[in-house]
This record gives C-alpha cells, structure tokens and sequence, in this order.
C-alpha cells in the first residue's frame, strides 16, 4: 500500500476515534456485494483489511446477508461461500431474516454506541447511511479496499459536540465558584475588604512647580561671575588642546636609498 493511501486512511481514523469514540478492534460489517466486488477483483478481504486499516478489526456479517446470497446463490455463489467464512453479528432478525441493506442499516442506526463500520458497494445502501454522518463507509475500487471521506455532516456534528463539551451551564458555574471560595477563602478576603473603609482625601498641596528653588535664586543674582568663569574655562581647554598638538617631523630620506642613488649618479658619470 501507498504512503499516501496509508496516511489518508489514518487521518480518517484518527477523525472517527477523536470524534465518535471509535476504537480497535474496529467492527466492519460486511454484505454480499462487497463480497461479490472481492472476488471479482480478486482481494483477499480477511487479509488485506486489516493491513489497510493498520489495526485490528472484526469482519462481521449478519443473519440477513446470509440469507440473501442463499437466495441469489446463483447469481452470488462465490460471494455467498466468502460471506459465510465470516462471524454472524445478532441483528435482531433471526426468527424472521429481511432484506440485508433494511439490516445493516437499521443496525448501524440503532446501535451507534458500537461503533460499526460499513462495507458494501450497495449505492441505495451508502447514500442513506451518509446521511447518519456517524458511520465509516468501505467500498472496493480498482482492486483496491477504499475508505471513503467523512461527510460535511460528520464534521458538523464533531464541531457542534466539542462546542458542547467547552461550555459551561450555570449549574457548573455555580459549582466551580463555591469550590474557589472554598480552597482559596475568596468569602474572608471580600469580608475584609467591605470592612475597611475608603480613604477620605484631603486638600492638596501646592504645585512643586511653582515653588522656586533657592539654588535658582542665586545663580539669578551673579550672571556676570558664572560667565566670566565659563569664559576662562573655555580659554583653558582651548590652550590645552593646543599644547597636546603633535610635532609635524620632516620626512627624512633613509640611508639605504641614499646610498642607492648616490651609486647611480656615480655610474652615470663614469660612462659620462
């Protein structure tokens, strides 16, 4: 089987068992013309199912099922000798068999708490057990065992049920309250504080803005002595920076290219 058959066939799964409380082994009911598909295609049903699911399952079949591949047997001989190999699954029609889809879906319809999945190729069958949203579908297509996709329906009502399960009546609300107060004690603490009274507030003090600084005052009295000495600062730092000023050196040819073109000018001469 494909990664990509394998994957989607788990994701259905993990939808069903978050959603409707599936879980293995999973209990697949079969009828005669998924049977019939079978052994036209040649899949081994009690072999490759399982390895298609990737769990355990159960292939059930009912007393009805059997009793109408009797009754074609004909027609659905094969189908009849592969449906027998299978456990029956009470249904409630022992005494008086009706036709296998009137089975299968009163079934699966009444008893959702089982957890049933469906396998047929019954088209009257599959449309109207869609409508139940709750139950898995399997059918055979191109030799292989496919599982259909949940229906919008199905994933309306795991919306609405997890909905459901995140609220919160009043009852609850009342009950979660009274078990707050009583492990935290919130009934002495809103005690204490109706108890305390509410501070009166008195007059306000003057603005801290308009109040002038003494240190304000002073330096408001003597401007000519704080720029004076400003200016002498200033003088300061500009003849300090003036004395830290580096000596430009002169550049000085080295002795070794002197020597170099003194030589030069000595040949230069000679050939003079």
């Amino acid at each position: 089987m494909k990664i990509t058959r394998y994957k989607r066939v788990q994701r259905y799964l993990s939808f069903y068992r978050n959603n409707f409380h599936f879980h293995p082994p999973y209990q697949i009911l079969l009828d005669g013309t998924f049977c019939q598909a079978a052994l036209k295609n040649k899949v081994n049903i009690a072999e490759q199912m399982p390895k298609y699911i990737g769990d355990q399952v159960k292939l059930l079949t009912t007393v009805c099922v059997v009793n109408e591949t009797e009754k074609l047997s004909k027609a659905l001989y094969g189908a009849m000798l592969i449906v027998k190999q299978f456990p029956v699954h009470k249904c409630g029609h022992e005494k008086n068999p009706i036709g296998a889809s009137e089975c299968l879906h009163s079934l699966v319809k009444r008893n959702s708490s089982d957890h049933y999945f469906l396998a047929t190729q019954d088209a009257d069958l599959t449309e109207r057990v869609r409508r139940l949203a709750h139950v898995p579908l399997i059918y055979i297509k191109m030799n292989t065992i496919v599982m259909e996709k949940p229906q919008d329906l199905a994933k309306d009502m795991a919306e609405q049920s997890q909905e459901a399960a995140l609220t919160v009546d009043d009852h609850q609300l009342q009950t979660l309250k009274s078990l707050k107060r009583r492990v935290l004690g919130e009934d002495a603490e809103e005690e204490e504080a109706d108890k305390k009274k509410k501070k009166r507030k008195g007059p306000k003090g003057p603005n801290p803005l308009s109040c002038k600084k003494k240190g304000a005052a002073s330096k408001a009295a003597h401007p000519s002595s704080s720029s004076s000495s400003s200016s002498s600062a200033a003088a300061g730092a500009s003849n300090s920076k003036e004395s830290r000023k580096k000596r430009k050196r002169a550049n000085r040819i080295p002795n070794h290219i002197k020597r170099m073109f003194n030589k030069i000018e000595s040949e230069l001469t000679a050939k003079e």
